[in-house]
């Protein structure tokens, strides 16, 4: 199944719907594991968004003008996302 790629606050709001639906009890348990199976695809995809979003803010390097200059960024082996 391809996922449209959601924003964070659209992908945070359907997993916060999905946690209320859950814990209220009113959906079934096949269901539940369905939508909590889909809440931890939304989990992974907030977390790569905000893996993406601290690369940006750490690519930014102050020039000794005080100037910001953007770098190329390399992620370190040891903090690589699989």
């Amino acid at each position: 199944m391809t996922r449209k790629k959601l924003t964070f606050e659209e992908a945070l709001k359907q997993l916060e719907t999905i946690a209320e639906q859950i814990e209220r009890g009113t959906i079934g348990l096949e269901e539940s594991i369905d939508r909590y199976e889909e809440g931890m695809a939304l989990v992974k995809q907030c977390r790569d968004i905000l893996s993406k979003a601290e690369m940006k803010i750490q690519q930014l390097q102050q020039r000794a003008d005080g100037t910001l200059e953007t770098t190329n960024f390399k992620r370190p082996k040891e903090a690589r996302v699989e």
